[in-house]
């Protein structure tokens, strides 16, 4: 059977030595994100995740949605569990207190949505969708808007769902059909079909908040053609059943405890979101916070997969070690003691540590954009949070199946059986590669859109404090052996974003050639950042770490496994980038 338990001295370890989260309660709004509170917000959901979501999980993946005359019924356990996560008042931790939410930063909301889909991904997909709708609506909608929805979102009565995709186009929303005809009371009569809407019909919440994009009469065609409507369920002032159903839901190889649907709108009442034909830039003041929550499913699929396989090597006898007995009292020693089992653990150690703790740093710079009282140190947050939103969503997920994967090689003819859980986790986590714009999109963006802003003013909102970091720490013998490792790499990402900004400006098949690879690159220097600074802070308190002394050790362990054995991957993905587009574009089609 599988296991899991919230990691919070990991997290605690990057909020307060790390990342500085404290600093977040001198900000306006969040005076009560106090050590003290967070601290009792973290227990909490510990709590809620091990005990209430994770026993969940592995039933809920067997059972699957049931669907029947146009009505999903969930697994068993979860109408119970969602009315115990709403009563707990999680759906509003960080929302508005004028709605009824608790004004808390979104980044204790981040940390919360890792220990939730950790624990049962499939169930956390339900809130996740509400706080997204609850977003659009949040920054786009009119006053009436606000009022009617936003209370019912934040207590969780009713949830949300995004209806982007339909079946001719994916991430070319520019080809949608589906049609808002204006009504004369105001409202609109919305009618096409919509896949793969997640959430879409169950039966959790009172009501299903749809957040719609479709075209006007009048719109002109592409992506500047698109609006964006929300459209209930139940219509609000009477309760009568609005002409939105579901006409099916997809059988899945993963997060099978979350409904697929196909969405029908027939002349369904719905009301704008924003201005006429802005929909997709309402969308997008969703999408940093929505591909951070999915970078953080994968994150969170990596946690619980590696505390298994770490469970496992403990505990399987397997061979004896290269060196010698290590068990003399038992008929074999522990797959741990072996070298390649424990290369591989160490790989999903370094790589959940470091992507966590870049995850948090973003959700924190997200809450200074959102909240800090100076224009200039907001905009620079901003600007962080757009080039690093790419390289967590694709890196974090990438690194999601990754280390699912890492972990059925663990168990070994096990990883497969469905008893010991650890095959759910890889089936999960494939998905997050794909959702909200699949890792390929990523990286055209990093390096089609970030990296071109302004002559790359996004860049330096990363190069800039990694430069000053490197100077001010030149002399700092707890990190000599890590600082060479790091310049030579950061280095090469340097000369790699000007080589690919000039060759993209000469030959978009350039940039488009080298983007994958780029992000890839990016990433891991980001995450090596991020190590370093861990392992400055954990040097700093080891020598008077008490009892904590073991932690602060296997910390600067970790540091230097990442630096010498992850790294080093920078080199290959440089020369990746450099041998150009040629070696791609001259392939015939016909050759495939």
């Amino acid at each position: 059977m599988p296991v899991y338990k919230a990691p919070l001295e990991e997290i605690r370890f990057i909020l307060t030595e790390v990342i500085g989260a404290r600093e977040l309660a001198a900000l306006p709004g969040y005076e009560d994100a106090t050590p003290e509170t967070v601290d009792t917000i973290l227990d909490a959901a510990a709590q809620l995740c091990e005990e209430v979501l994770f026993p969940l999980n592995q039933s809920g993946d067997e059972e699957g949605c049931h669907f029947v005359d146009n009505k999903v019924r969930t697994p068993e356990g979860f109408v119970e569990a969602y009315h115990t996560f709403r009563e707990g008042g999680w759906m509003g931790l960080s929302c508005d207190p004028a709605f009824g939410g608790q004004g808390l930063p979104l980044l204790l909301n981040c940390v919360i949505d890792e220990l939730v889909c950790s624990a049962n991904m499939s169930f956390g997909l339900y809130p996740g969708l509400t706080h997204g709708a609850y977003n659009a609506i949040a920054k786009h909608g009119s006053e009436a808007l606000k009022q009617t929805y936003l209370p019912k979102l934040v207590a969780g009565t009713w949830t949300g769902t995004m209806c982007l995709t339909e079946a001719h186009c994916g991430t070319d929303l520019g080809l949608l059909r589906t049609k808002a005809e204006p009504q004369t009371d105001g409202s609109y009569a919305l009618s096409g079909t919509k896949i793969f809407i997640s959430a879409g019909e169950h039966d959790l919440s009172e009501n299903i908040i749809h957040l719609v994009l479709a075209r006007l009469p009048d719109a002109p065609s592409g992506i500047k053609g698109i609006s964006l409507f929300v459209v209930p369920k139940f219509l609000p002032d009477t309760g009568v059943r609005n002409a939105v159903v579901c006409g099916g839901i997809e059988h899945k190889m993963g997060i099978k405890a979350s409904a697929t649907c196909t969405m029908n709108f027939d002349g369904a009442t719905g009301w704008l979101v924003g201005k006429p034909h802005k929909g997709m830039s309402a969308m997008f003041t969703m999408m940093n916070e929505a591909r951070l929550m999915v970078g953080l499913q994968g994150l969170g699929l990596a946690e619980v997969a590696t505390q298994n396989a770490v469970a496992y090597a403990r505990e399987r006898l397997q061979m004896r070690a290269l060196t010698g007995v290590k068990c003399p009292d038992k008929p074999a020693d522990p797959l741990i003691v072996h070298p390649d089992i424990r290369r591989t653990l160490l790989t999903m150690k370094a790589l959940v540590e470091g992507c966590r703790a870049l995850a948090l740093e973003v959700a924190k710079k997200l809450d200074i954009e959102a909240k800090h009282p100076d224009e200039n140190t907001r905009a620079e947050a901003a600007d962080f949070v757009a080039l690093m939103i790419p390289v967590v969503k694709a890196f974090l997920t990438d690194t999601g199946f990754d280390v699912t994967n890492m972990a059925m090689q663990i168990y070994g003819g096990h990883g497969y059986i469905r008893d010991n859980g650890v095959e759910q986790y890889a089936r999960d986590a494939r998905i997050t590669q794909i959702y909200e714009g699949t890792n390929g999109i990523q990286a055209l963006d990093l390096v089609g859109r970030k990296m071109a802003e302004d002559y790359g003013r996004l860049l330096r909102r990363f190069f800039h404090p990694v430069a000053a970091f490197l100077e001010a720490e030149k002399e700092n013998p707890a990190l000599a052996e890590f600082l060479p490792l790091f310049i030579s790499a950061f280095t090469k990402l340097q000369t790699a974003s000007l080589t690919v900004a000039a060759r993209g400006l000469a030959n978009p098949d350039e940039a488009g050639a080298a983007a994958t690879d780029y992000l890839r690159l990016f990433a891991f220097i980001a995450v090596g950042f991020m190590w370093l600074r861990m392992a400055k802070a954990a040097a700093e308190k080891l020598p008077c770490g008490g009892d904590r002394t073991g932690f602060y050790d296997a910390k600067l362990k970790t540091a230097r496994f990442y630096f010498a054995r992850l790294m080093p991957q920078v080199n290959a993905l440089n020369l990746a980038i450099l041998s150009g587009a040629k070696n791609i574009m001259d392939f015939p089609a016909e050759g495939f």
